[in-house]
């Protein structure tokens, strides 16, 4: 587990959950998604990488329709974008330069960043708990991270963010990596875990902030 008690695993959690389903939420809105479509995108962005994680774990019934508190905190996030969105964009073409503006940008991206490291790692332990293996566990920890935005853009047909954006998948991966290492060593403590949130923050926010991605084909003029 990430902490020593089950309350706070519950809450890093649910406000992982919330991250991601807004994203999910707002990609549907400006999709032009009804209602439902919009709750649909932030189920799928906020637990799609759990329940992918449980399937492939063989942890039937999912998390994702199994604790209500998690369909709670995703279906709020749906809520408050389909009820807010429009208010905020109208706010922010009157005042496109506004301070707002950009420490909301700032925030979701931190916020994102954060959900992806505590979901790499989290998923990483929840493998190595059912003795998936080392090479298993990394890779559901990195599935567990990016699964739900890749589904998201899939139902929104768009070219999923993770494989084109700044180091998105890298950074879960190596967390999660990581925490295998830890295992290994017998070193995994609450505190050397936190280590691991901390390790796959730091990239994600350092890829964002230097524009780093990863290498590319190189492509002849046409």
């Amino acid at each position: 587990m990430l902490t020593d008690t089950a309350t706070l695993q519950v809450v890093l959690d649910v406000c992982g959950v919330f991250v991601f389903a807004l994203s999910g939420a707002l990609v549907a809105v400006r999709r032009g998604l009804d209602l439902f479509g919009i709750m649909v995108l932030a189920w799928v962005a906020g637990l799609g990488g759990g329940i992918i994680r449980d399937v492939l774990l063989g942890l039937t019934p999912p998390v994702g329709v199994r604790d209500w508190r998690l369909l709670a905190a995703a279906l709020l996030a749906g809520t408050l974008v389909f009820l807010f969105y429009g208010r905020w964009s109208v706010i922010t073409e009157r005042a496109p330069e506004a301070r707002p503006r950009r420490l909301a940008t700032r925030a979701v991206r931190w916020l994102d960043a954060a959900g992806l490291a505590l979901f790499a790692v989290s998923g990483a332990i929840v493998a190595l708990n059912v003795d998936a293996g080392p090479l298993a566990a990394t890779i559901i920890g990195g599935i567990t991270a990016t699964g739900g935005g890749l589904l998201r853009d899939l139902l929104a047909r768009q070219v999923p963010e993770v494989l084109q954006r700044e180091l998105y998948a890298l950074p879960a991966l190596a967390g999660a990596a990581f925490v295998v290492l830890l295992d290994h060593l017998d070193l995994l403590s609450t505190v050397t875990v936190w280590l691991a949130v901390a390790l796959v923050f730091g990239i994600r926010v350092l890829a964002v902030t230097l524009d780093l991605n990863a290498p590319r084909a190189l492509r002849t003029p046409t």
